[in-house]
């Protein structure tokens, strides 16, 4: 597995990490549970980190150097990849010319280490998009800034090149399919789950408030994610302003926990979010606490009457499903895998759009209504417990096996995939002055990775 820009080993909801860290985490060990064995590459950062760190049996991640030992904005990872890619086929780690069966890479940019490196090993490539540019770009929040053409361009190389490509849900296969001309029959369904031993009820509401310090008779809409533009608490705040206005009798009972690091656009004004709790005059009702970790955040999830996920685009949303799985309803926009991951006035509700009033309303009902967050939260315990990890590790599974069968039927000469051709073997040794070839073109390393090389 592939990915350039976050680690595993980073803490979901701090900088870019998020779904996709506990993605790779929990389907890897869920694979390693199932017999494969896993090495995890992602870009050193200097942490202190050794090249190979244990995360689980049968799964190790593995730190190669590209560009400064040092966190880098997402925006500058582009120009890094071609030595990622260099660093991962030349491991001393790697034995034999086909040293694993399979490449699964994870995100646009690990995509495109995942093509030179499926290629140079002659083994399949499946990848995950995880976000797909386009659908960003259609649903952006005022001010944020669209993803950028390079990025579309490269996920559209990465659609071409892939043997299998992993969705989220039927409406993100569809995405690939009408946006990206990606082929049904190499699309596969395969739907995230939540690790049910951390996410479950336990001792329920009541406790969880007495061990976070909570008041017991408060009225908690939660938010947990990337404080970022994207994911739009913004619209939070200005739902408990419009909530407040319409019942100021919960003002008293309100208590508002906002959980995560600032990240994405959300650095450039790290404070706005705030000022406009300020602004709305609902500045005492908001608790500002940092991401914690897993355990931790099941504590939350429980303590809290209901999540809110005003989100403008989310491929699944897996927040969504941990707070399910601890009894928690949902209240959501009926956006991406959001309609999948809650069903709609039965674990939650799902608000099309993304009007302040509207989620107003709903958190109003629910105020109101102790014994219908209850039924909730136990229909929520139900749906949440049919998707595991495990479920998603078979049908991942299913997939590769799909890919490598095709692959070894290839190599018969019995097909012809319908793909670029393959790359050329990097000369490593003087990468940095004679470059490769890549289906069939002499590229230089610099021209490798302009964002606007017409041979990406």
């Amino acid at each position: 597995m592939l990915s350039v820009h976050t680690s595993p080993l980073h803490q979901p909801g701090t900088g870019d990490a998020g779904g996709l860290n506990v993605y790779l985490v929990e389907l890897s060990r869920a694979l390693a549970g199932r017999g494969a064995e896993v090495d995890l590459f992602t870009r050193c950062r200097g942490e202190g980190h050794p090249p190979w760190v244990p995360l689980a049996p049968g799964v190790r991640v593995r730190h190669l150097p590209a560009g400064p030992r040092r966190p880098l904005p997402k925006e500058e990872l582009p120009a890094r990849l071609a030595e990622f890619s260099l660093g991962l086929l030349r491991d001393p780690g790697l034995v034999g010319p086909r040293p694993y069966d399979l490449v699964h890479s994870h995100y646009w940019l690990a995509g495109q280490a995942g093509r030179v490196a499926a290629a140079h090993w002659r083994v399949p490539l499946v990848h995950t998009m995880h976000t797909l540019a386009r659908v960003k770009n259609a649903a952006l929040a005022d001010g944020d800034t669209p993803e950028p053409a390079h990025r579309i361009r490269a996920e559209h190389r990465v659609v071409a090149a892939a043997d299998r490509l992993f969705a989220n849900t039927a409406d993100e296969a569809a995405a690939l399919h009408a946006l990206y001309g990606a082929r049904p029959t190499r699309t596969d369904v395969v739907r995230p789950g939540v690790d049910l031993r951390t996410f479950c009820p336990r001792e329920g509401r009541r406790a969880a408030r007495r061990r976070l310090g909570l008041p017991e008779g408060a009225f908690i809409p939660l938010f947990a994610g990337r404080v970022q533009p994207l994911k739009a608490p913004d619209v939070l705040l200005r739902a408990l302003a419009e909530l407040v206005r319409e019942a100021p009798e919960l003002r008293d009972r309100l208590h508002v926990p906002l959980i995560g690091g600032v990240s994405g656009t959300g650095t450039r004004h790290p404070e706005r979010l705030r000022a406009l709790a300020h602004d709305l005059g609902i500045a005492g009702l908001v608790r500002w606490e940092p991401a914690v970790p897993q355990p931790r955040l099941a504590e939350w999830y429980r303590a809290a009457d209901v999540l809110v996920m005003p989100s403008r685009s989310e491929s699944f949303g897996l927040v969504a499903l941990e707070a399910q799985a601890c009894g928690t309803p949902v209240l959501a926009a009926a956006v991406g895998g959001l309609p999948t991951a809650v069903r709609h006035a039965e674990t939650g509700f799902l608000v099309p759009g993304h009007e302040p009033v509207d989620y107003a309303r709903r958190l109003r009902w629910l105020a109101h209504r102790p014994e219908a967050v209850a039924r909730m939260g136990h229909e929520a315990v139900r749906h949440a417990a049919g998707m595991s990890w495990e479920a998603a590790a078979d049908g991942a599974l299913r997939a590769y096996r799909s890919a490598l069968a095709e692959a070894r039927w290839q190599r018969r000469g019995q097909g012809r995939r319908h793909a670029p051709a393959p790359v050329g073997v990097p000369v490593l040794e003087e990468k940095e002055r004679r470059g490769f070839t890549l289906a069939g073109h002499f590229v230089s390393p610099k021209e490798w990775c302009s964002p606007d090389s017409a041979v990406q």
